[in-house]
């Protein structure tokens, strides 16, 4: 006998509970006299490119704890959580995975099947570079929409065009002490907030390092599969001599060959970190004008985002990979000539 479907009621009273929560903090009823509510005033994040500090003092050397490094942990902790709840379900010997475990099973399974279809022989050691890349920038880009991300921090004096004190509410927590605020306050000074995570996705850092990896790793398949022969993809002079014309323009496409792997880190860098940026700014920039149920639409559009960018990346990355174990059709060229 098959089992029934559960029922899921707590997920309505979850969803139910939010939208009281929202009606509680950001407007105030009167009721007979007596104020419910908060009624905080939403204001606008500023932006920041760069990962804000956290402390004033380094951790080691000039390392300075940032939120954007937050983030990044947070990334990290959910990849292992996930790695641990997957292995624990199938250790336990289901036959069919259920919640975000069978969902990770549906999502690595289509990444294998395009692998397969991409990388042939070489899909068992490619596969793990792409699951690897496209789960650890997924949940980069996920843990973005985490409430409070980006809008819960300290606020600190800002040079710039901030906000007084009045217009952070009630539920603050200041970076100086209260004597320091008072002072800021006697000379109108102006403050804004340093988040405590922001999704890493939206540092270029990361992004970066994570080019560099992924470039380092199509240069690690295309010498294992052709040995020091894939240089020259890069440096063809076989026929430079003996065909010119056609020597001359091999060359010339080996140059060009070269100008392009370095132009995947630029492209594999502010690609995630641009569209990931800009959907973080999308997303503030609408809470801040509206307080409720109008940026619900904005956070669903940056979940779809966020997934595909993810697929986007570790694809490319395996398709690279796949195409670096190929030749590079060399022999075809000197029969053409031929």
């Amino acid at each position: 006998m098959s089992e029934k479907p559960k029922n899921r009621v707590w997920a309505r009273w979850v969803v139910l509970a939010a939208i009281l929560l929202g009606l509680f903090l950001f407007f105030q009823f009167d009721l007979f006299g007596i104020k419910i509510g908060l009624g905080i005033t939403p204001i606008m994040p500023h932006v920041y490119l760069p990962g804000e500090k956290l402390t004033e003092t380094p951790l080691f050397g000039d390392f300075y704890i940032t939120n954007t490094f937050v983030g990044l942990m947070l990334a990290d902790l959910i990849v292992i959580l996930i790695a641990i709840g997957v292995s624990r379900s199938v250790k336990s010997g289901k036959m069919v995975l259920t919640g975000i475990s069978g969902a990770v099973e549906a999502l690595l399974e289509m990444l294998y099947g395009i692998t397969e279809g991409t990388a042939g022989k070489w899909t068992k050691q490619i596969f793990p570079w792409f699951a690897t890349i496209t789960l650890l920038v997924l949940a980069a880009n996920w843990s973005g929409l985490i409430p409070g991300n980006e809008t819960i921090g300290l606020i600190h004096e800002y040079e710039g065009h901030g906000y007084a004190l009045e217009h952070f509410g009630p539920l603050t927590t200041i970076w100086d002490s209260g004597h320091a605020a008072a002072e800021g306050e006697a000379h109108g000074a102006s403050y804004a907030v340093i988040p405590f995570m922001r999704p890493v996705s939206t540092d270029l850092n990361f992004t970066f390092a994570l080019a560099v990896m992924a470039v380092l790793g199509i240069q690690y398949f295309g010498f294992k599969s052709q040995g020091w022969g894939y240089l020259t993809k890069f440096w063809n002079t076989k026929t430079l001599f003996s065909k010119p014309i056609f020597g001359f323009i091999d060359f010339g496409v080996g140059l060009l060959e070269l100008i392009s792997e370095f132009s995947k880190i630029l492209s594999f860098a502010f690609r995630l970190f641009g569209n990931l940026f800009a959907g973080a700014v999308l997303i503030f920039v609408m809470g801040s004008l509206t307080k409720v149920f109008a940026p619900a639409m904005f956070y669903l559009l940056e979940f779809f985002v966020g997934l595909i960018q993810a697929i986007v990346f570790g694809m490319l990355t395996m398709v690279f990979m796949s195409q670096a174990t190929q030749g590079h059709g060399g022999e075809h060229h000197e029969e053409a000539h031929a």
